[in-house]
């Protein structure tokens, strides 16, 4: 296994361009993808985007490989109950993870360490083999128990970063806000990036 892999999920909340933007970084840096697509992000990215993923692992591996020009086996799609997949094991699994977006949902599954599917599987061997785990929430408002769910995640190590994009960059259009979350990710996965200039580093 790469130092340089990443495993995403996509969830059902809304958000699908920031995970889109995080593909194509990734995998535009060379490095492995290990993708979860859970139903109701295949409704969300049909209504957020113009794509439409394959409802099978294998079909959506081959349309997405082509669709971001991959390199051969870069990017490996997985069905939420692929339970012999690399993810599933703290044995293979990267120590990195995103779920961008990530719905309320999910969010509490793997606060209460449900591991009812591959995603939340994947999502509790990165928390027990102390890996970084990054969630992307994107709701308001928060209820009491979406927080104490992030407060909960938090002290457990994990980052909550909000779908919460900045304006001090002076954005001209929604792909710069969408750049500004995905530079964030990046930047959190340890992934050098140049979409969004660094405080006091070209900005006013």
């Amino acid at each position: 296994m790469t130092d340089k892999a990443l495993t995403l999920a996509l969830t059902g909340a809304s958000g699908a361009p920031y995970a889109l933007r995080l593909m194509e970084c990734v995998l535009a840096a060379g490095w492995q993808l290990h993708l979860l697509v859970s139903s109701a992000a295949k409704v969300v990215l049909a209504t957020e985007t113009t794509l439409k993923i394959p409802a099978k692992p294998d079909a959506a591996e081959a349309f997405l490989t082509e669709h971001f020009q991959a390199k051969p086996g870069q990017l490996r799609v997985y069905g939420k109950e692929d339970w012999f997949s690399p993810v599933a094991s703290g044995s293979a699994a990267p120590k990195l993870m995103v779920v961008c977006p990530c719905s309320t949902g999910t969010l509490s599954a793997i606060a209460q360490g449900a591991s009812d599917n591959l995603l939340e599987r994947a999502a509790d061997v990165v928390i027990k083999e102390q890996g970084k785990l990054i969630l992307v929430p994107r709701e308001s408002p928060l209820s009491a128990i979406h927080l104490e769910n992030m407060l909960k995640l938090a002290r457990l190590g994990v980052t909550i970063m909000p779908a919460a994009p900045g304006f001090y960059h002076e954005p001209k259009s929604i792909n710069d806000l969408v750049d500004f979350m995905v530079a964030r990710i990046l930047d959190h996965l340890g992934l050098e990036q140049g979409l969004v200039p660094r405080w006091g580093y070209g900005n006013h």
